[in-house]
């Protein structure tokens, strides 16, 4: 188990070396969630997935990886606080890992299930070793990283580490791998070597106890000037006894350090404490012989566990070591002298009346005693809360008042308070997070639904509070659109079908709105209305709606009728005019449109023809000059109109199909311009060419379902780019090089089919050139336009 702050510094490295996007991908290929917690435990095999897959991600080995984990693990440390800890550890890099375990140990109280690597330096002659024992397998590079890091920062030296052996030592050590490192260490901008200071010796007799020349010669300056006499006052004895009384006075100051940096620690030549009072004062100790006996213990420990008071008891005999893994014998505790030892009592010889409570663990540190050929463990009850020393039945009283186990026991019973407020703190801003993402969605999800009621602009509006006012819009396009012989269907399908058939045809249809930037009003059963110039005016209203009829002509080629497994046919409608828009109603508000407009666009479609897009003469007048492929269909009766003189949008000479259904752009046959041959005789690859001109389904296309890439066509006036860029329409040539618009020098002529019913499907006819100026119609003039909105009655609210 790895603790979540070791994943969160992995994170940290890859979003700062490499960018969030990298640690995302890493993240996902590895399904690892990315709530990683502090306190938090995870498996290990998590971390390591992430390391594997970073590797293969970033194409950078496994080694460098680790190696790099292992000074940014250093840096993370340092930023998460534990800087100040770490400086503490030793005046030198020898100290500092000497003394790393004791700070794992410390660790521990926070994590309690940390799993810590342990370390032992060995020094041979001028060579230093660094042993490294892990239960993991594969991590030494990361502890080359952090070794590096820390002699760089810490001790201003670089360091070189070699490995020289790696092996599993699980019989041995417990630990899974035992690694072996040769360290040099070079300091760096290189210091002189200094010369030996010059000694000076009492007498030849005395001549190992020797201090230096300049110390002497401080001394006795210092003392001239304090006295303001010689230093070597005459008291009626002979110079050369002065001389002796002085010289001593002067080497006991100079030893003591009372006047110098120089400290020499003095030993008595016998111990001044008795047995008695020995192990009354260290109640938790333990010496024992090279055979492990032990020789003499403290008096809490002989309470707690009697059976030590026995002679010739061996110490493995009740104890049994926790840490560090290794066996308990005398060799390899000389071996790791260094280390912290964890000692725990057997529960076998622990006394009846102990019970089923927790066994006595003793923590502290061997010390060597050459004189007389023993070890001494000076320790002291692991305990780190008040919970425990209850568990075991045990006193504060019990723990010597000069053992700092006392405030440790304390302080740790508030840190843990703390930690445990740490945790649900944490717990709970992941969970704020979580919130917070769902929250965003949901907020996307009531957008979406708002934005399909209401466009951008005026929802915005109404969030934020703002009255929104109805407005006159001078000139916009409206569509509308239906199934031919919808009724039919409806008779003879189940309703489920037709759900099924009408929510393909306006996923289709929607994503054309996004393709053309225009506005979905309603829908009404089959009946779909889109609007061109609001509540954003723009001058390319007109094209962007007749493109997207053409678009919907295709599109519906794509959808299968349930009845008879046949493309569906639609007819659409497209008329040009001022309207009145604005937010209707507060419970239910919706967006309307009212005028003359929307009920003119709407005969267009009624008096349309299938496969067709029908335009009245205001929506030709805004297209003239255009790229559009326009015929003439003649004069029809239009119910509640009159003769109006119409046109179909046959193409568009400049968009491609794939333009047009907003797909990214193919090949140039696949995406070929919508562009019908000249006025002339027939050919059988120009029939062919108009037969799949008339029938935009022949040609099956994978990738305009609702859900593929979409790409927006782009206009001269369009406000927002997304996706892949398109060729604007109204450049000067067409994709084919012929001019663009129409001819203007040829008459039009009235079509065969200005008398058929609008539910007969009309003979393809060929595209006529038509005038500057549409015949007239009868309607109205324009300027009785403001008197005719005022006065109508007749609208369509949708």
């Amino acid at each position: 188990m790895v603790y979540g702050f070791i994943n969160l510094c992995l994170k940290s490295l890859v979003v700062e070396k490499f960018g969030e996007e990298a640690w995302e991908n890493i993240r996902r290929e590895a399904e690892v969630e990315d709530n990683f917690m502090t306190y938090t435990y995870y498996d290990d095999v998590d971390t390591m997935t992430l390391i594997d897959v970073a590797c293969r991600s970033l194409a950078v080995d496994k080694s460098t990886v680790l190696m790099l984990f292992g000074e940014f693990f250093f840096e993370f440390c340092v930023r998460s606080g534990y800087d100040h800890m770490l400086r503490t550890l030793g005046e030198n890099l020898v100290e500092f890992i000497e003394n790393l375990d004791s700070l794992h140990s410390y660790l521990t109280l926070a994590y309690d299930k940390m799993n810590a690597p342990s370390f032992r330096l060995e020094k041979v002659d001028s060579n230093m070793f660094l042993h490294y024992y892990s239960d993991r397998k594969g991590l030494a590079p990361m502890v080359i990283g952090i070794v590096k890091a820390v002699a760089r920062a810490f001790f201003q030296s670089e360091v070189t580490m070699d490995i020289l052996s790696e092996d599993r030592e699980e019989e041995r050590t417990r630990k899974k791998e035992h690694v072996v490192f040769s360290v040099t260490q070079r300091r760096l901008g290189g210091t002189g070597s200094q010369k030996p200071p010059k000694y000076v010796a009492q007498s030849h007799k005395g001549g190992e106890q020797q201090i230096r020349k300049e110390d002497v010669e401080n001394v006795l300056s210092k003392l001239a000037q304090q006295n303001g006499v010689c230093p070597f006052p005459g008291n009626g004895t002979t110079p050369k006894v002065k001389a002796k009384r002085c010289w001593d006075k002067l080497r006991g100051i100079v030893t003591m350090g009372k006047l110098t940096n120089v400290f020499q620690p003095i030993y008595p030549d016998d111990l001044w404490v008795d047995p008695r009072t020995f192990c009354n004062i260290l109640p938790f100790h333990i010496i024992f012989d090279q055979q492990l006996q032990i020789k003499q213990s403290g008096i809490n420990i002989q309470r707690i566990v009697p059976g030590i008071q026995t002679i010739n008891i061996k110490v493995n005999d009740y104890f049994e070591l926790i840490h560090p893994e290794i066996p308990l014998s005398f060799e390899q505790i000389k071996k790791f002298i260094n280390s912290q030892f964890i000692l725990e009592a057997k529960r076998l010889m622990m006394p009846t009346a102990w019970g089923g409570r927790p066994t006595l663990q003793l923590r502290g540190q061997m010390i060597w005693m050459p004189s007389i050929q023993c070890m001494i463990y000076m320790c002291s009850p692991k305990l780190t809360s008040l919970k425990e020393l209850e568990e075991r039945n045990m006193y504060m009283s019990e723990i010597a008042l000069h053992d700092v186990t006392r405030d440790l026991i304390l302080l740790n019973q508030q840190r843990l308070a703390e930690i445990e407020l740490a945790k649900q703190l944490e717990e709970k801003k992941e969970e704020l997070r979580m919130m917070s993402e769902a929250l965003q969605e949901e907020q996307k999800r009531t957008d979406m639904l708002l934005y399909s009621m209401l466009p951008r602009q005026v929802a915005n509006k109404l969030r934020e509070g703002r009255k929104v006012e109805a407005g006159e819009y001078d000139e916009v396009t409206i569509l509308f659109s239906d199934i031919v012989t919808f009724t039919n269907i409806c008779a003879m399908c189940k309703p489920i079908q037709i759900v099924q058939l009408l929510n393909e045809m306006y996923l289709r249809f929607d994503r054309l709105t996004t393709v053309h930037d225009v506005y979905k009003v309603e829908t009404i059963g089959d009946a779909y209305m889109v609007v061109g110039g609001l509540p954003v005016p723009v001058k390319s209203h007109a094209e962007r709606v007749a493109n997207m009829g053409l678009g919907m002509q295709m599109a519906a080629g794509h959808v299968k009728s349930p009845v008879t497994g046949k493309p569906i046919q639609i007819r659409v409608g497209i008329h040009t005019g001022p309207v009145v828009a604005g937010v209707v109603g507060e419970k239910m508000p919706r967006y309307c449109l009212f005028g003359d407009t929307v009920n003119t666009a709407s005969r267009m479609e009624s008096h349309g023809v299938p496969g067709k897009v029908h335009i009245s003469p205001a929506t030709y007048k805004a297209l003239r000059g255009k790229s559009f492929i326009i015929k003439e269909r003649g004069e029809i009766n239009v119910k509640g109109k009159g003769p109006m003189y119409t046109y179909y949008v046959v193409g568009n000479g400049e968009a491609t199909e794939d333009m047009l259904m907003g797909r990214p752009q193919r090949n140039r046959r696949a995406s070929r311009s919508i562009t019908p041959s000249p006025a002339r005789g027939k050919g059988a690859g120009e029939e062919k060419e108009e037969q799949q001109l008339k029938s935009p389904a022949s040609e099956k296309v994978k990738d305009d379902e609702p859900d593929s890439e979409m790409v927006v066509m782009l206009y001269k006036d369009s406000h927002e780019v997304s996706g892949q860029q398109a060729n604007p329409p109204g450049s000067t040539k067409t994709s084919n090089g012929v001019d663009k618009g129409v001819d203007k020098g040829k008459k039009p002529s009235k079509s065969a089919d200005s008398k058929s019913k609008p539910s007969t499907l009309p003979q393809e006819d060929d595209p006529v050139n038509l005038p500057a100026d549409p015949r007239p119609t009868k309607t109205k003039p324009k300027n009785k336009r403001k008197k005719e909105k005022t006065q109508s009655k007749l609208c369509v609210i949708l």
